[in-house]
Formats: C-alpha cells, sequence, structure tokens
C-alpha cells in the first residue's frame, strides 16, 4: 500500500471506529484534552451559559453569596493542589487567604489618619495580594518539607495563630480587632468593578458587574490549575502524594516539588483573599482564624479531592449551606427550640465532613462519578 493512499485511508477507518465510541482516543492529546468529549463541550456550554445568566434572575443578596462562591472557589483550588494534587496537609491557608486580604488593603486601600494606603490599581494590588502570600509561602515551604502527616498539619496550623496576632497588632493596615477596614476598590484604568455602569446599552449594578469579574477569574485560574495538574510538575504533585520516598527513587527532586505545591497554593489563597473584602465590605482580623481554615479544608473534602471542579462544587456547598439552613429552619421544630440557627449550622457542618471523609471519601464529585460510571454501564454490571 502507497503512503498516498494510507494518507486517504485513515481518516476513513478513523471514523468509522470512533462512530458512537466518543470516548476511544487515537491520540494522547485527544485523551488529556479538558473537553474531550462532545458531552462535556455541551454540558460546559450549558453550565456558562446559564451562569452568566443567573445575575439577571436573582436578587441582589444571592447574587452576593454566588460571588463569594466564586471567591472561596479559587482558595480552595489552590489549598487542592497542595493538599490533594501534592499529599501536603495544610491547616493554615486562613492564613494565607489574610495575608492576601491585607496585602490588597496596602496597596490597593485608601489611606486616612489612622490607616495606610497607596491606592493602587487593581492591576497592581491584585496581583500583589498573591505574590506576597506566594513568597511567604515559599520561606515556609522548606521547613514544612521537612515533615509530613500529623507534624505537617500542626506546623500549618502554628501560621493561623502567628496570623491572628500579626493582625490584630498591624492596626495601620488591618485596621484592629473589632473595627477592621474596608477593601481595595475594584478599579482598572478608571473602569470600576463595583459601581453601577452601562456596558454596551445594558445597566448592569455592581453586584451584577462584581459577579461576572470574579466568575472571568475563577475560570482562567481554574483552567491553570487544571492544566498545572495535566503537566509535568503535576504528575510530579501525585508521585510525591502517592508514595513520596518511590517518587524520589524515580528522580522528583522533593524539596522543590514540596515548594513549588506551596508557593502555588498561597498564590490562589491570596487572590482569594484579595477579593474576599471587595465582595463582604468591611473585614476584621478575626475572620481569618482556625474555623475559616477549616471551611476551606471542607470545601475540598466535600466537594472532592483533588479534582479542580470538586473544589467549586465544595465552595458552593459551605457558601450556601448557612442560607438554606436559614430558609428551612422555620420548617424544622428543634431548630430555634432546641439549638439556635448558628449552632445548627456547625452541628450539620461537622457532621458533613464526618459523613463524607467516613461513607465518600471523594466527595460530591465521587458521587457524581459513581452515578455516571452506572448510567454509562448500564445494563450490565461492569
Amino acid at each position: 500500500m502507497t503512503e498516498q493512499n494510507t494518507k486517504t485511508i485513515t481518516p476513513k477507518a478513523n471514523r468509522a471506529t470512533l462512530r458512537g465510541r466518543p470516548e476511544l482516543y487515537t491520540e494522547y492529546a485527544r485523551d488529556q484534552a479538558l473537553l474531550n468529549t462532545a458531552s462535556k463541550k455541551l454540558w460546559t456550554g450549558v453550565l456558562v451559559a446559564f451562569t452568566l445568566l443567573l445575575p439577571f434572575l436573582l436578587g441582589r443578596d444571592l447574587v452576593g453569596l454566588l460571588t463569594l462562591v466564586f471567591i472561596y472557589a479559587i482558595g480552595g483550588i489552590g489549598l487542592n493542589l497542595v493538599t490533594g494534587y501534592a499529599g501536603q496537609v495544610s491547616l493554615g491557608h486562613a492564613f494565607f487567604v489574610g495575608l492576601g486580604a491585607y496585602t490588597s488593603m496596602f496597596f490597593g486601600g485608601a489611606p486616612s489618619m489612622t490607616l495606610r494606603g497607596l491606592e493602587l490599581d487593581m492591576l497592581i494590588w491584585l496581583p500583589m495580594a498573591g505574590i506576597v502570600p506566594m513568597l511567604v509561602g515559599l520561606l515556609v515551604a522548606p521547613l514544612a518539607a521537612r515533615v509530613r502527616g500529623l507534624y505537617l498539619a500542626i506546623l500549618t496550623l502554628g501560621l493561623v495563630f502567628v496570623g491572628e496576632h500579626l493582625f490584630r497588632e498591624a492596626r495601620t493596615i488591618t485596621g484592629g480587632p473589632q473595627v477592621g477596614r474596608r477593601g481595595a476598590i475594584p478599579e482598572v484604568l478608571g473602569f470600576n468593578f463595583y459601581e453601577n455602569q452601562e456596558i454596551l446599552g445594558f445597566a448592569l449594578r455592581r453586584e451584577q458587574i462584581f459577579y461576572f469579574f470574579c466568575f472571568a477569574l475563577l475560570v482562567v485560574m481554574g483552567v491553570l490549575a487544571r492544566n498545572l495538574a495535566r503537566s509535568r510538575m503535576g504528575r510530579a504533585f501525585a508521585a510525591v502524594r502517592d508514595r513520596d520516598i518511590a517518587a524520589e527513587v524515580m528522580g522528583v527532586p522533593l524539596l522543590r516539588t514540596k515548594v513549588i505545591a506551596f508557593g502555588v497554593s498561597s498564590f490562589y489563597a491570596g487572590i482569594a483573599g484579595g477579593l474576599l473584602p471587595v465582595a463582604v465590605g468591611a473585614i476584621n482580623p478575626e475572620r481569618f482564624n482556625l474555623l475559616f481554615s477549616v471551611e476551606f479544608l471542607a470545601i475540598i473534602l466535600i466537594g472532592g479531592v483533588a479534582t479542580i471542579s470538586g473544589s467549586i462544587i465544595g465552595a458552593a456547598f459551605i457558601v450556601l449551606l448557612p442560607r438554606l439552613v436559614q430558609v428551612t429552619a422555620p420548617y424544622l421544630p428543634l431548630i430555634g427550640e432546641v439549638v439556635s440557627v448558628e449552632i445548627a449550622q456547625r452541628m450539620l457542618f461537622g457532621a458533613l465532613i464526618v459523613v463524607f471523609l467516613v461513607l465518600e471519601p471523594r466527595g460530591i464529585y465521587g458521587m457524581w462519578l459513581r452515578m455516571r460510571n452506572y448510567w454509562k454501564a448500564w445494563p450490565f454490571s461492569y
């Protein structure tokens, strides 16, 4: 068979082979693509369109909650990179989120008699909100790389208590305890993302504009994290997570891999921290405590460990759960009479962590995979 005939017949053979078998890949690049099937492309497009439509259908409070979901998801992706993908347990995520928040306030906030601020553009203060925590993470990472397991968790937990003290005492930057400080102005070259604007003839409220901005940033950072997980460095993360000694024997540099994981995770946490004060308004140092770190840990445990989609699902679950408890509280006899709504939220929060750890370690994303695989294989059991 000549070379010309081979070039002519192969595409037809491939099309005939692939017809009705969308997951039969003949190229490695196609197998590793982000959207490697037609159904993924379709449902991703539907989900994006639905997300872009939501701000026009919901009230201001719900739009603000969904914006918080996007911000928490960015921070959750960062924690998932270091804990889910690289296997380094971190309880100090609240410290890096708080560091990013106050970095953004210093570079982008307005100065006053008691507060310092440079009042710079968001093109400067938002990257700095990620860079400063990343540099601190790179400094802490060599120490964290020397220990693992429970010792690593305790080491990172110490960062939270150190951060709480620093944030309380740095009053000229943070505003001090029980006082706090407003977030930086989200303005890029004169365009304010938190003011009512008219775009292409459409009048948009400020919460809608900031919603779209946070959603776009989540998509960009989610794609970057997914590409990192598919890269050589991402495979090194997985090797260190599964068996670090075997990874080192195969030539994976443990120290460099762990340092990069902590640095990237801290950068994502800082970006989330820079956006958080803008979304919630004034923020005080008491927010960045151990419970805040546990919330991010719950995001990846409930949503799904080592999955970008699981981080987004977990963020939506954690942010919207308190609202769900408040709405259903009047219809539940025990809530409000025996226990308060706030206590019920914490009890449900802790119970869900235990349930998912015991019954479904892969979280909600793992449940979705089980259901999808069941219907794909139906009526067969394999």
